[in-house]
């Protein structure tokens, strides 16, 4: 299970050891089963077993690279893109296994709860930064599976900075260009959040872009 903490920003190669020193000064502000939330990074921490994280890992390892993301930025003429950028990782006391990101700013979800109303523009301007995500992924080969107001970050001083986070159900959906052939229990069934889960993975096969959350 996740745990919540406060930390300063670390150096862009994360060692076990400048974790262990941030870590050290830590200030509790909330609790979150997946992720923390810091004043100037935003850390992932799970169990090393933890299938999840590690998931979400290799998806950056393999699609979302700064410069392969600031390169798609330029063909596309978009001054924003809104995947995060994952600026270290790796393992604790090889206990916990650790993703570190900038700050995200706000979820959708913490702005519902406050009650708190967006503006049509506002609704429409977050869905065209998804849809530029969405686009970023697929000619990527990934899905990301898990799409919620929980996983959708947006600034509140500039709701223009719009992040989709979560990658811990992203899939692989089409390799070199080849299409992953539909094997319904070929993963865990019924992973995500349960009132978005899609049709394939109740079923346990991998998301597909037809089919997706």
């Amino acid at each position: 299970q996740g745990k919540s903490c406060f930390v300063e920003a670390l150096e862009s190669t994360v060692t076990e050891d400048a974790f262990a020193k941030a870590r050290r000064k830590k200030q509790r502000i909330s609790r979150s089963q997946l992720c923390r939330q810091c004043r100037a990074m935003q850390l992932t921490l799970r169990d090393v077993k933890d299938s999840k994280i590690y998931n979400e890992q290799n998806f950056f390892q393999r699609a979302a690279k700064k410069d392969r993301v600031e390169k798609w930025k330029k063909v596309h003429s978009l001054p924003l893109l809104g995947i995060p950028s994952c600026v270290g990782f790796g393992l604790h006391a090889d206990k916990y296994r650790f993703l570190v990101f900038s700050d995200l700013g706000r979820s959708l979800q913490s702005i519902l709860n406050d009650n708190l109303h967006l503006s049509e523009k506002a609704a429409f301007q977050i869905a065209v930064r998804l849809l530029d995500c969405l686009e970023y992924l697929q000619e990527n080969e990934y899905v990301h599976g898990d799409i919620t107001a929980d996983n959708i970050y947006v600034n509140p001083a500039d709701l223009t900075q719009v992040t989709l986070a979560g990658y811990y159900f992203a899939f692989r959906y089409c390799p070199e260009g080849k299409h992953v052939a539909r094997r319904e229990g070929s993963r865990t069934p019924h992973e995500g959040t349960i009132e978005f889960i899609s049709h394939d993975s109740h079923k346990g096969a991998g998301e597909s872009v037809s089919n997706t959350s």
